[in-house]
């Protein structure tokens, strides 16, 4: 079996006296679909952030065995979609996907390639030079999810990438997401509240006041 993507060992976070993530242990590995649902203020958050190298755990411990150092994950590795607005204010629409992928390496023109085709498959590609501040909060995420696509990474972590599109347009974006996925053989761990993203992916974590359950891939 191929080495995992990302193995999480006995891990808490603590903020203060809060615990955010009790003791979670888990592995992600190629090709995974996993939904971590959980009420709000459950942990996901936190445990997004742990995998995706941004913040470190209070005890435990995080490694990639088959992406390599914390230091160089992102953004080629390891992609990252916020729950919250992401996007660079002083930033086009272009230029805020364009940028991670120029950060890879990448030559101007083809990362505008990427950018604009990324764009295109999440059906915003009429906000391409408007600013942030001049799109909804449901384009703003579509933006975001096409950014983190750009980036062509190994593994995916969006937090809540749905959670401000209706119902309609969210199975839409989440139906392009998963084919865009499956082409590419990109893991993806999704958290969501909603019941109808998590049940079209293949696993489903639970988390509940910071404590992780689910079945053979992962455990507390």
């Amino acid at each position: 079996m191929a080495e995992p993507l990302a193995v999480a060992l006995d891990v808490s976070r603590t903020f203060g006296t809060v615990e955010a993530l009790h003791h979670a242990t888990c592995e992600i590995h190629e090709g995974d679909r996993i939904a971590l649902v959980g009420p709000s203020g459950s942990g996901k958050s936190t445990l997004l952030q742990l995998l995706a190298g941004i913040d470190a755990p209070t005890t435990g411990t995080i490694s990639w065995p088959a992406l390599g150092l914390r230091e160089r994950l992102r953004p080629d590795k390891i992609a990252v979609v916020f729950q919250g607005p992401s996007l660079l204010p002083p930033l086009s629409v272009i230029e805020n996907v364009r940028l991670p992928v120029l950060l890879q390496g990448v030559s101007g023109e083809e990362a505008m390639s990427r950018a604009e085709a990324a764009l295109a498959t999440f059906g915003v590609s009429h906000l391409r030079d408007k600013l942030p501040e001049e799109i909804s909060g449901g384009q703003a995420q579509r933006v975001a999810i096409a950014r983190a696509i750009a980036s062509r990474p190994v593994l995916l972590l969006a937090d809540e990438p749905t959670g401000q599109l209706d119902s309609g347009t969210a199975q839409d974006v989440l139906s392009e997401l998963l084919g865009t996925l499956a082409e590419r053989s990109v893991a993806a761990v999704i958290a969501t509240h909603d019941p109808r993203v998590a049940e079209r992916l293949n696993e489903k974590w639970q988390m509940s006041h910071g404590v992780l359950k689910a079945g053979a891939a992962c455990s507390t």
